[in-house]
C-alpha cells in the first residue's frame, strides 16, 4: 500500500505538465492562507478558531501543518498523496464545519480546494515531481 501511495501515475508528458501546473498553482494559493498562520504560530499568537474541539493551539498547529508544510511538499511533489490527506481534511472541516451555515459563495472556495486536492490524490503528482525521481520503479 505504501508503494501505491507513492506512485506518481502513468501519465504522458502533457498530462504530467498539466498536473505540475495544477499542483504547484494550487499549493501556492494555499500557502497564502498557511503562511500567516505559520507566522502566528511561531510568534505564539494562538488566537484561532477551534472548530472541532481540539483546542486552539492544536487547531492552529494542524492548520499550519496542512496549509503551510503540506503545501510546500505539494509544490515539490514530495510525498504528494500523503501531503494531500491533511489538506483534504482541513478543507473538509472548513467546508462542512466552519462554513456549513454560510452561503454557497463562502463555501465555494474550500469546496474547490477539496475537489482539486481529491483529484490530485487520485491522479498522483505526475512525472514532474520528486516522488517520480525518488520512488519510481527502476528497471535494471
Amino acid at each position: 500500500m505504501f508503494k501505491k501511495l507513492l506512485a506518481t501515475g502513468n501519465h504522458n508528458s502533457s498530462t504530467s505538465f498539466a498536473l505540475l501546473l495544477l499542483r504547484v498553482g494550487l499549493a501556492i494559493m494555499m500557502l497564502t492562507h498557511g503562511y500567516p498562520k505559520f507566522l502566528k504560530l511561531i510568534e505564539g499568537n494562538f488566537q484561532f478558531g477551534d472548530p472541532i474541539g481540539l483546542g486552539v493551539e492544536v487547531s492552529l498547529s494542524l492548520a499550519v501543518l496542512a496549509e503551510f508544510l503540506c503545501s510546500l511538499l505539494l509544490i515539490l511533489g514530495l510525498f504528494s498523496r500523503y501531503a494531500l490527506v491533511p489538506l483534504m481534511v482541513t478543507m473538509a472541516v472548513a467546508l462542512f464545519v466552519v462554513h456549513i451555515s454560510d452561503p454557497f459563495g463562502t463555501q465555494e472556495k474550500p469546496a474547490l480546494y477539496l475537489l482539486t486536492f481529491f483529484f490530485l490524490f487520485i491522479t498522483g503528482p505526475g512525472k514532474y515531481s520528486l516522488d517520480q525521481k525518488l520512488f519510481r520503479k527502476r528497471s535494471f
